[in-house]
Formats: C-alpha cells, sequence, structure tokens
C-alpha cells in the first residue's frame, strides 16, 4: 500500500475493548516492515499460556497492561476471565499472538485459537499460510490442526487453486515440496486437501469453524 499510495498510511492495532492500541507512521513502519507499532495506550507484555514473559523476538500471547481501567465482556464472567493475566491484574488479551523486537515494535503472527499444538510443539498456522500463498497456482489457503491419535493434532492445509487448475496429486506433491523446503520440519503440512472456495465472511475474515468441522466431527479442538 505504500508503494502504491506513498508514505501517507497511518496504522494501529486494538480492540473495541480499549484495552489498549498500539501506531506507527509510515516513516516507523518502512525502518520495521511488518510491525503495527508501539504501545501509546497501555503497555505491552509477550507472555505463554502459563503467564510467563517471554523474550524479546519469541512470539507469544499479546497482554496490555492498563491497571487502572476496569475490563468486562458484558454479562460474560467466563470470556472475561479467559482475557486476564492469571497472575497480573489489569493485564488483558485480545486473543492474539505475537512478539517484540528490541525496540518495543509489536508484531502479529496468529490467533491463539488459531494455533496447533502438535506433540507439544506450539505451530501458528499463519506463517504456513503465508509461504503457500506465494506459490501462483494457489487462490487461497487455511491452515489447520487435525486430529492425530498419538500428537494431539498435525498440520493440515486447505488449498482452493486458481480458477481452472486441477487438483491433483501432482499439485499436492508440488506443495508440499514448496513448504518442506521454506519451512522447519515439523511446521509442514502432512497432508494437502482441496477446495473449491474456502469459507471466508463478507469482511474477507476466513471461517476455520466450518473447515475444522470437516474433521473433528464430535471431537474437540481449539478452532474457532
Amino acid at each position: 500500500m505504500i508503494d502504491w499510495w506513498g508514505p501517507i498510511l497511518h496504522e494501529y492495532y486494538g480492540g473495541t475493548e480499549m484495552n489498549g492500541m498500539t501506531y506507527v507512521a509510515p516513516q516507523e513502519w518502512l525502518a520495521h516492515p511488518g510491525t503495527v507499532g508501539r504501545a501509546f495506550v497501555g503497555k505491552l507484555h509477550i507472555c505463554d499460556e502459563e503467564g510467563r514473559g517471554l523474550p524479546t523476538g519469541e512470539p507469544g500471547i499479546i497482554y496490555f497492561e492498563q491497571p487502572r481501567v476496569p475490563f468486562a465482556y458484558h454479562k460474560d464472567p467466563e470470556k472475561t476471565r479467559d482475557a486476564c493475566h492469571p497472575k497480573h491484574e489489569g493485564w488483558t488479551a485480545l486473543g492474539d499472538i505475537g512478539y517484540l523486537d528490541d525496540e518495543g515494535y509489536l508484531y502479529l503472527t496468529d490467533r491463539s485459537s488459531f494455533m496447533i499444538v502438535s506433540g507439544g510443539v506450539n505451530i501458528y498456522p499463519q506463517e504456513i499460510e503465508n509461504e503457500l500463498m506465494m506459490r501462483p497456482k494457489v487462490q487461497d489457503v487455511a491452515v489447520i490442526g487435525v486430529p492425530h491419535p498419538e500428537f494431539g493434532e498435525e498440520v493440515k492445509a486447505v488449498v482452493e487453486p486458481v480458477e481452472g487448475l486441477e487438483a491433483d496429486e501432482a499439485l499436492c506433491e508440488e506443495l508440499l515440496a514448496y513448504a518442506r523446503e521454506r519451512l522447519a520440519s515439523f511446521k509442514c503440512p502432512r497432508s494437502i486437501d482441496f477446495a473449491s472456495e474456502l469459507p471466508r465472511l463478507p469482511t474477507g475474515k476466513l471461517y476455520k469453524r466450518l473447515l475444522k468441522d470437516r474433521y473433528w466431527g464430535d471431537k474437540e479442538s481449539r478452532i474457532v
């Protein structure tokens, strides 16, 4: 967008919960490509699932610290509890995963509910999706965790090929080989299925719940 319109775009990240917000000016973004900025409402913390702080550059749950700002979802105490840090009052999360660089700039990597846990290892689908979307034969892609009897979940990619392209075993092998060249082995899809169209909301957001239902049935999953 900056290449198209010029350095006039200002970006922010936050939620309607108003528990915190980041901001980045265009010249800052050019110096830190991919960032959504530094905190200007609240203080940022990156933590693991147990609430322990993570070092610079390591992705985890994004918390905003605003001790004097009350935080609650209307008539939903369970959702409110899930959004709060387990140890620090006033630290709340929107369910996003990201990391900070050494200058305090935040980078988003995924949603925590999309995370795949395979053999105790956390895998973030967005990284895998970003790589597969680079292939000219891929129109759209979603990466989800599907049941695995030993590891709990395994990585599956659901690919929408470009119009007119045959979704066959040769394309599957091509995409798997491409992924293996660019991703750590534990992140690579173990299988690929094809779909004529992926379910997206009018806003463009991918509705992973519909994909998940095809594979999990009555089994439990973290995916929403």
